[in-house]
């Protein structure tokens, strides 16, 4: 059995972590991997396997002899070292936005466009975290019904932000039950010149806002989807529309999810019911006389797409609600780009075109 080199770049980041522990849980057969952080962080030990992995700085030969790089530092980062290690041989699975709307990388999520990772040409996208659960749960409606509009409202988890952004949720939380002032610094965005507290709050904006008043986390979930679904980011087949909101919860994304379906003949609130328990990486949890229904607090953790409250629009013939949630850091990043590795080794295309990203 062939065995690969596995550099994880972005290694000690939220999201970092928990692809260690996930390529440990992987059918991936690792002969070696490289855990890469900026310089701030080489030197920190972590663990694989139970065998210790003393973090690196990265550098372009730092993806020298690695076969798969699993990437999560940044978009900066990726931008910078991911065409680097293409050129060296290596097969790389970016969890950032750097590469998503190239139209020269595929972007992937394994339960909808699993064939698009053979048009790799040395780097596959992970998309937005809050885009991939919603595609999932829509999947199996889309293959029987086809959809003509989504309009989705998301409850985004503050840990999206990363590590720090936890950190500071934690803290303002402590600071609203001491009676103390809460201190933001990082929401909504680090980047923007006012900062609100996220804790006790609710905060419209995620990402930075774009000219026509949409924030770019909104604009993601449009293209992201249409890219995916319908292979361009511009397709018009299907209208999508979102709103982006974080809330004061540690990890889990929910979404309300409102679609209108192409043919609705065949197609009630059971029948979609029964695609959701049946569909790939879905959890069925709708029974409203149980009061059972998705919470994130029951989905961290978990690599699932959990889905209830499926309902039909009485209003409107041919158009549903339902109500999404995933853990953003396992199926929203980690997860996802770890399945999608499986896939590149499972099929054999663990292996850089001549035609390669970037080359000149």
């Amino acid at each position: 059995m062939k065995e690969y080199n596995v550099a994880i770049l972005g290694a000690t980041g939220a999201v970092g972590t928990r692809m260690i522990q996930q390529l440990e849980q992987s059918s991936i057969p690792v002969k070696q991997v490289k855990l890469l952080a900026s310089p701030r962080s080489a030197g920190k030990v972590l663990q694989f396997k139970g065998q210790d992995v003393t973090v690196e700085a990265t550098t372009p030969e730092s993806f020298d002899d690695v076969d798969i790089v699993l990437a999560s530092a940044g978009g900066a980062a990726s931008k910078q070292f991911l065409p680097e290690a293409v050129k060296r041989g290596a097969v790389a699975v970016d969890n950032t936005s750097a590469f998503r709307m190239d139209p020269e990388v595929p972007l992937v999520v394994p339960e909808v466009n699993e064939d698009a990772i053979a048009q790799h040409k040395g780097i596959i996208a992970n998309p937005n975290c809050s885009t991939i659960q919603m595609v999932v749960a829509l999947k199996p409606i889309f293959d029987v019904a086809g959809l003509k509009q989504i309009i989705v409202s998301t409850y985004q988890a503050g840990s999206g932000a990363g590590q720090t952004a936890i950190q500071e949720l934690d803290d303002e939380a402590q600071q609203h039950l001491n009676g103390e002032p809460m201190t933001a610094d990082i929401f909504p965005v680090k980047s923007e010149a006012h900062h609100y507290p996220l804790a006790f709050n609710l905060l419209p904006q995620i990402d930075v806002f774009e000219p026509d008043g949409s924030t770019h986390e909104e604009w993601k979930m449009v293209h992201e989807t249409k890219k995916i679904m319908l292979g361009d980011m511009n397709d018009p087949k299907i209208k999508v529309n979102a709103t982006c909101v974080r809330v004061p919860v540690v990890i889990g994304h929910g979404e309300s999810v409102y679609f209108e379906v192409e043919d609705n003949t065949n197609l009630d609130a059971h029948k979609v019911q029964e695609l959701i328990k049946h569909g790939n990486g879905l959890v069925l949890e709708d029974d409203p006389a149980e009061q059972l229904y998705p919470q994130p607090i029951n989905a961290e953790g978990h690599t699932d797409t959990y889905v209830g409250r499926i309902r039909e629009d009485p209003e409107n013939p041919g158009a549903y609600n339902l109500w999404v949630v995933a853990d953003n850091l396992l199926k929203g990043a980690a997860a996802n780009t770890v399945e999608i590795a499986e896939k590149l080794v499972e099929h054999d295309l663990v292996r850089v075109p001549a035609d390669y990203y970037g080359k000149e």
